[in-house]
């Protein structure tokens, strides 16, 4: 019996270990130049072929590769994280109202809706199980869940999964780091910047002299001059791009369907990745995955 569970030990160890070895391999990933290779971020993982934000969408995007998962968190009427994109149920779950009014155990026994509105069995996860499945095998990042910086910080340092989990805000630095500095530092941290709108620069500046953090997720509805002059100081400074491919307004109409559905790939993934891109956070990613192994820039 000892020799048994000795032998389940050690299966257990090298596959943890070799899990590990995955997140450590995409943050190696993350440090090199983004003509070396692209790292493909899912949002709300695979919304098309599971529940958005669900355990099964998260797993089918660790399956298939994807680099990061997307999430969004909310928080019930006990105080606890959970995985979901809206204030209220009504939309992804068969429940009704706002999932503040409800405690865990009562949103535990609803189900979530898949793309089409139809009842599933999956159920809403909290942010500490879906940090627990995706730890060793997949990036996460905590995107509508600013408000619950410190408890997101809490339940990865309980989880051991402090390196692998950007948080992110559009806040500029100095409210960031006057509600949160004590933690801020301690947490891979990206700010979201509109550069296509007024005082754009100035936030940029500002993160870049105080923070330098390891990205920035860039948002314009058009490709003017300026925002490429933008778009080039940025990746000059040093830090990371991330560009969000989801729809036309937010990467000026070089988006997923652009590449999928009218077939301009080059017009959509090959332009963003003309400008320096690490990061695409996608709709389509396994398309996006076979479209950057093609072109030797995704393992």
């Amino acid at each position: 019996m000892k020799k048994i569970i000795f032998v389940i030990s050690l299966v257990a160890a090298s596959f943890g270990c070799s899990a590990q070895q995955k997140v450590n391999g995409i943050l190696n990933d993350l440090d090199k130049h983004a003509s070396e290779n692209v790292l493909v971020v899912s949002h709300r993982a695979d919304w098309r072929n599971a529940p958005e934000n669900s355990l099964q969408a998260i797993q089918n995007c660790i399956d298939m590769g994807v680099d990061m998962v997307e999430i969004d968190l909310n928080k019930t009427k006990d105080g606890q994280l959970i995985v979901m994109h809206d204030r209220t149920l009504n939309r992804t779950t068969n429940g009704k109202g706002l999932a503040s009014e409800y405690t865990l155990d009562e949103i535990k026994k609803m189900t979530l809706k898949n793309g089409a509105g139809c009842k599933t069995r999956h159920k809403v996860p909290t942010f500490e199980e879906v940090m627990l499945l995706c730890k060793g095998k997949v990036m996460v990042n905590v995107d509508k869940g600013y408000e619950y910086f410190k408890e997101v910080y809490t339940i990865l340092e309980k989880t051991g999964t402090v390196n692998q989990c950007v948080i992110k805000s559009g806040h500029p630095y100095d409210k960031v780091v006057k509600e949160n500095g004590d933690v801020l530092k301690k947490v891979l941290f990206m700010p979201i910047v509109h550069i296509d709108k007024e005082g754009a620069e100035q936030i940029i500046d500002d993160y870049i002299a105080n923070l330098k953090p390891v990205a920035f997720e860039l948002v314009f509805k058009d490709d003017s001059p300026e925002v490429l002059r933008l778009i080039k100081k940025v990746r000059d400074s040093g830090a990371k791009i991330w560009i969000n491919t989801l729809w036309p307004e937010l990467c000026g109409g070089h988006d997923d369907d652009r590449a999928v559905e009218l077939n301009e790939p080059e017009e959509s993934w090959g332009w963003v990745i003309n400008q320096g891109a690490k990061l695409i956070q996608t709709d389509r990613p396994a398309l996006l995955l076979d479209y950057l192994r093609d072109n030797k820039l995704h393992k």
